[in-house]
Protein backbone atom coordinates (compact mmCIF):
# COMPACT_ATOMS: atom_id res chain seq x y z
CA UNK A 1 0.00 0.00 0.00
CA UNK A 2 1.44 3.11 -0.86
CA UNK A 3 1.55 5.78 1.71
CA UNK A 4 -1.15 8.55 -0.65
CA UNK A 5 -3.42 4.71 -0.22
CA UNK A 6 -2.71 4.17 3.62
CA UNK A 7 -3.25 8.00 5.01
CA UNK A 8 -6.52 8.48 2.54
CA UNK A 9 -9.03 6.11 3.33
CA UNK A 10 -6.54 3.73 5.44
CA UNK A 11 -7.96 2.90 8.81
CA UNK A 12 -7.14 3.25 12.80
CA UNK A 13 -7.97 1.92 15.62
CA UNK A 14 -7.28 4.68 18.66
CA UNK A 15 -7.63 3.35 22.10
CA UNK A 16 -8.26 5.55 24.41
CA UNK A 17 -9.70 7.91 21.76
CA UNK A 18 -12.58 9.86 23.32
CA UNK A 19 -10.03 12.58 25.46
CA UNK A 20 -6.90 13.48 25.98
CA UNK A 21 -3.66 12.59 24.19
CA UNK A 22 -6.25 9.67 22.40
CA UNK A 23 -8.33 12.68 20.66
CA UNK A 24 -5.64 14.69 20.02
CA UNK A 25 -3.85 11.81 18.40
CA UNK A 26 -7.29 10.55 16.06
CA UNK A 27 -7.77 14.09 15.14
CA UNK A 28 -4.43 14.81 13.64
CA UNK A 29 -5.01 10.98 11.94
CA UNK A 30 -8.49 12.24 10.81
CA UNK A 31 -6.97 15.38 9.35
CA UNK A 32 -5.14 13.37 6.99
CA UNK A 33 -8.41 11.57 5.63
CA UNK A 34 -7.82 7.96 7.61
CA UNK A 35 -11.31 6.68 8.90
CA UNK A 36 -11.06 6.37 12.30
CA UNK A 37 -12.27 3.74 15.09
CA UNK A 38 -12.85 5.15 18.33
CA UNK A 39 -12.48 3.89 21.64
CA UNK A 40 -13.31 4.61 25.46
CA UNK A 41 -14.86 4.10 28.45
CA UNK A 42 -18.00 6.96 27.38
CA UNK A 43 -21.64 6.67 26.77
CA UNK A 44 -22.47 5.84 22.82
CA UNK A 45 -23.90 9.64 22.69
CA UNK A 46 -20.22 10.81 23.50
CA UNK A 47 -18.52 8.54 21.57
CA UNK A 48 -20.85 9.22 18.50
CA UNK A 49 -19.85 12.81 19.07
CA UNK A 50 -16.45 12.42 18.97
CA UNK A 51 -16.80 9.96 15.41
CA UNK A 52 -19.03 13.10 14.00
CA UNK A 53 -15.97 15.58 15.42
CA UNK A 54 -13.45 13.46 13.41
CA UNK A 55 -15.91 13.00 10.21
CA UNK A 56 -15.87 17.01 10.24
CA UNK A 57 -12.35 17.24 10.37
CA UNK A 58 -11.49 14.74 7.40
CA UNK A 59 -12.19 11.40 8.42
CA UNK A 60 -14.34 9.68 5.34
CA UNK A 61 -15.67 7.44 7.89
CA UNK A 62 -15.69 6.84 11.89
CA UNK A 63 -17.42 4.45 13.96
CA UNK A 64 -17.34 4.27 18.26
CA UNK A 65 -16.02 1.34 20.28
CA UNK A 66 -16.22 0.56 24.33
CA UNK A 67 -14.93 -2.63 24.58
CA UNK A 68 -13.47 -3.09 27.93
CA UNK A 69 -9.77 -3.72 27.51
CA UNK A 70 -9.65 -5.46 30.76
CA UNK A 71 -11.63 -8.62 28.93
CA UNK A 72 -9.53 -10.74 26.33
CA UNK A 73 -12.32 -11.74 24.57
CA UNK A 74 -14.03 -8.21 24.05
CA UNK A 75 -11.11 -7.25 22.31
CA UNK A 76 -11.29 -9.92 19.79
CA UNK A 77 -14.87 -9.05 19.29
CA UNK A 78 -13.82 -5.51 18.47
CA UNK A 79 -10.96 -6.60 16.33
CA UNK A 80 -13.39 -8.81 14.15
CA UNK A 81 -15.96 -6.41 13.44
CA UNK A 82 -12.85 -3.63 12.55
CA UNK A 83 -11.95 -6.03 10.32
CA UNK A 84 -14.89 -6.07 8.05
CA UNK A 85 -14.85 -2.40 8.56
CA UNK A 86 -11.27 -1.97 7.83
CA UNK A 87 -8.95 -3.29 7.86
CA UNK A 88 -6.57 -1.57 10.17
CA UNK A 89 -3.96 -0.31 9.01
CA UNK A 90 -2.91 2.29 11.74
CA UNK A 91 -3.17 0.73 15.43
CA UNK A 92 -2.66 3.36 18.66
CA UNK A 93 -2.74 1.74 21.53
CA UNK A 94 -3.32 4.99 24.19
CA UNK A 95 -5.75 3.78 26.52
CA UNK A 96 -4.30 3.40 29.66
CA UNK A 97 -5.03 3.76 33.62
CA UNK A 98 -2.95 4.49 36.71
CA UNK A 99 -3.25 4.71 40.60
CA UNK A 100 -0.65 5.61 42.78
CA UNK A 101 -0.05 4.37 46.13
CA UNK A 102 3.09 2.63 47.63
CA UNK A 103 4.22 -0.79 46.64
CA UNK A 104 2.90 -1.96 50.20
CA UNK A 105 -0.65 -0.62 49.74
CA UNK A 106 -1.29 -1.48 46.48
CA UNK A 107 -3.89 -4.35 45.78
CA UNK A 108 -3.66 -7.06 43.68
CA UNK A 109 -6.98 -5.91 42.00
CA UNK A 110 -5.43 -2.56 40.73
CA UNK A 111 -2.01 -4.26 40.17
CA UNK A 112 -4.32 -6.93 37.70
CA UNK A 113 -6.45 -3.73 35.86
CA UNK A 114 -3.76 -2.15 35.00
CA UNK A 115 -1.62 -4.06 33.99
CA UNK A 116 -4.51 -5.41 31.46
CA UNK A 117 -5.42 -2.54 30.00
CA UNK A 118 -2.12 -0.80 29.89
CA UNK A 119 0.00 -3.40 28.97
CA UNK A 120 -2.26 -6.90 28.04
CA UNK A 121 -4.80 -4.99 25.75
CA UNK A 122 -1.71 -4.16 23.38
CA UNK A 123 -0.64 -7.79 23.47
CA UNK A 124 -3.75 -8.44 22.36
CA UNK A 125 -4.75 -5.65 19.39
CA UNK A 126 -1.16 -6.09 18.01
CA UNK A 127 -1.04 -9.80 18.16
CA UNK A 128 -4.78 -9.75 16.02
CA UNK A 129 -3.69 -6.61 13.47
CA UNK A 130 0.16 -7.31 12.96
CA UNK A 131 -0.16 -10.24 10.38
CA UNK A 132 -2.75 -8.18 8.65
CA UNK A 133 -0.64 -5.33 8.20
CA UNK A 134 2.39 -8.00 7.03
CA UNK A 135 0.45 -9.07 4.29
CA UNK A 136 -0.66 -5.91 2.61
CA UNK A 137 3.01 -4.44 3.29
CA UNK A 138 2.30 -1.55 5.23
CA UNK A 139 1.15 -0.97 8.99
CA UNK A 140 1.55 1.36 11.81
CA UNK A 141 1.47 0.58 15.14
CA UNK A 142 2.17 3.53 17.93
CA UNK A 143 1.95 2.85 21.64
CA UNK A 144 1.35 5.50 23.86
CA UNK A 145 4.04 4.29 26.62
CA UNK A 146 5.45 7.39 29.15
CA UNK A 147 8.03 8.25 30.33
CA UNK A 148 7.88 6.08 33.05
CA UNK A 149 8.10 3.05 30.24
CA UNK A 150 12.32 4.40 30.73
CA UNK A 151 12.47 5.63 34.15
CA UNK A 152 10.46 5.47 37.42
CA UNK A 153 8.62 7.18 39.89
CA UNK A 154 7.97 6.20 43.31
CA UNK A 155 4.52 5.18 44.39
CA UNK A 156 3.88 3.95 40.42
CA UNK A 157 4.88 0.36 40.35
CA UNK A 158 1.75 -1.01 38.34
CA UNK A 159 1.94 1.47 36.07
CA UNK A 160 5.59 1.95 35.69
CA UNK A 161 5.81 -2.02 35.09
CA UNK A 162 3.15 -1.84 32.65
CA UNK A 163 4.79 1.23 30.52
CA UNK A 164 7.92 -0.93 30.69
CA UNK A 165 6.66 -3.98 29.25
CA UNK A 166 5.04 -2.18 26.81
CA UNK A 167 8.74 -0.62 25.61
CA UNK A 168 9.55 -4.27 25.53
CA UNK A 169 6.74 -5.83 23.76
CA UNK A 170 6.83 -2.81 20.98
CA UNK A 171 10.84 -3.72 20.34
CA UNK A 172 10.20 -7.32 20.11
CA UNK A 173 7.12 -6.56 17.69
CA UNK A 174 9.44 -4.48 15.87
CA UNK A 175 12.16 -7.26 14.71
CA UNK A 176 9.24 -9.26 14.47
CA UNK A 177 7.88 -7.65 11.97
CA UNK A 178 10.56 -5.52 10.82
CA UNK A 179 11.03 -7.15 7.10
CA UNK A 180 7.54 -6.95 5.99
CA UNK A 181 6.31 -5.08 3.21
CA UNK A 182 9.23 -2.64 1.55
CA UNK A 183 10.16 0.70 1.43
CA UNK A 184 7.64 1.39 -1.15
CA UNK A 185 4.99 0.50 0.19
CA UNK A 186 5.86 1.55 3.74
CA UNK A 187 6.85 -1.40 5.57
CA UNK A 188 5.80 -2.44 9.15
CA UNK A 189 6.76 -0.46 12.05
CA UNK A 190 5.79 -0.69 15.64
CA UNK A 191 7.40 2.12 17.88
CA UNK A 192 6.68 3.90 21.42
CA UNK A 193 6.06 7.89 22.21
CA UNK A 194 6.94 8.56 25.54
CA UNK A 195 4.82 11.30 26.71
CA UNK A 196 6.09 13.40 30.04
CA UNK A 197 3.52 15.99 31.44
CA UNK A 198 1.09 16.16 28.92
CA UNK A 199 -1.71 18.38 29.58
CA UNK A 200 -4.85 15.73 30.10
CA UNK A 201 -7.26 14.74 32.54
CA UNK A 202 -5.76 12.16 34.07
CA UNK A 203 -2.89 14.56 35.64
CA UNK A 204 -5.94 17.13 36.87
CA UNK A 205 -6.11 15.53 40.60
CA UNK A 206 -2.33 15.97 40.73
CA UNK A 207 -2.64 19.48 39.89
CA UNK A 208 -5.23 20.21 42.14
CA UNK A 209 -3.64 18.26 45.13
CA UNK A 210 -0.65 20.28 44.57
CA UNK A 211 -2.65 23.98 44.05
CA UNK A 212 -4.37 22.90 47.47
CA UNK A 213 -0.72 21.94 49.21
CA UNK A 214 0.53 25.21 48.18
CA UNK A 215 -2.69 27.14 48.24
CA UNK A 216 -1.90 28.19 44.85
CA UNK A 217 -3.72 28.60 41.55
CA UNK A 218 -3.33 25.43 38.45
CA UNK A 219 -0.59 27.81 36.74
CA UNK A 220 1.43 28.01 40.07
CA UNK A 221 0.60 23.74 40.80
CA UNK A 222 1.88 23.12 37.13
CA UNK A 223 4.99 24.98 37.47
CA UNK A 224 5.95 23.68 41.07
CA UNK A 225 4.80 19.71 39.55
CA UNK A 226 7.27 20.27 36.11
CA UNK A 227 10.27 22.04 38.06
CA UNK A 228 10.74 18.38 39.74
CA UNK A 229 10.88 16.48 36.35
CA UNK A 230 10.22 18.19 32.95
CA UNK A 231 13.26 20.96 32.66
CA UNK A 232 11.22 22.60 29.86
CA UNK A 233 9.30 23.92 32.15
CA UNK A 234 6.15 23.33 29.74
CA UNK A 235 3.39 20.63 29.28
CA UNK A 236 2.86 19.03 25.90
CA UNK A 237 -0.28 19.48 24.14
CA UNK A 238 -2.28 15.89 23.06
CA UNK A 239 -2.18 17.84 19.38
CA UNK A 240 1.56 17.94 19.47
CA UNK A 241 1.63 13.66 20.07
CA UNK A 242 -1.23 13.48 17.32
CA UNK A 243 1.23 14.78 14.91
CA UNK A 244 4.49 12.62 15.94
CA UNK A 245 1.91 9.90 15.28
CA UNK A 246 1.23 11.31 11.99
CA UNK A 247 4.67 11.43 10.98
CA UNK A 248 4.95 7.71 11.99
CA UNK A 249 2.74 6.75 10.47
CA UNK A 250 4.55 8.35 6.86
CA UNK A 251 6.17 6.28 3.80
CA UNK A 252 9.27 8.38 5.81
CA UNK A 253 9.57 6.84 9.04
CA UNK A 254 9.82 2.88 6.89
CA UNK A 255 13.08 2.11 8.86
CA UNK A 256 11.92 3.86 11.81
CA UNK A 257 11.21 1.07 13.86
CA UNK A 258 11.53 -0.66 17.66
CA UNK A 259 12.45 2.96 19.01
CA UNK A 260 10.58 4.73 22.22
CA UNK A 261 10.29 8.34 21.84
CA UNK A 262 10.43 10.72 24.41
CA UNK A 263 8.08 14.22 24.37
CA UNK A 264 9.27 15.05 28.25
CA UNK A 265 11.10 18.38 27.62
CA UNK A 266 14.29 16.77 28.66
CA UNK A 267 13.14 14.82 31.60
CA UNK A 268 14.69 11.65 30.33
CA UNK A 269 17.81 13.27 29.33
CA UNK A 270 18.70 13.57 33.07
Amino acid sequence: MSESAAMAGGAALVTGSVQGIGLGVARSLAGAGMRIAVHGLATPEQGWAVADELMALGAPDACFHDADLRDPAAIRAMMAQLQDWGPIDVLVNNAGIQKTAPLAEIDPGTWDAILAVNLSAAFHTMQLALPGMAERGYGRVVNIASVHGIVASQDKAPYCASKHGLVGLSKVAALEYAAAGSGAAGGVTVNCICPGWTDTDIIAPQIAARGQALGTGRNEAVASLLSEKQPSLRMSDPAEIGELVLWLCSRAAHNVTGVSIPVDGGWTAQ
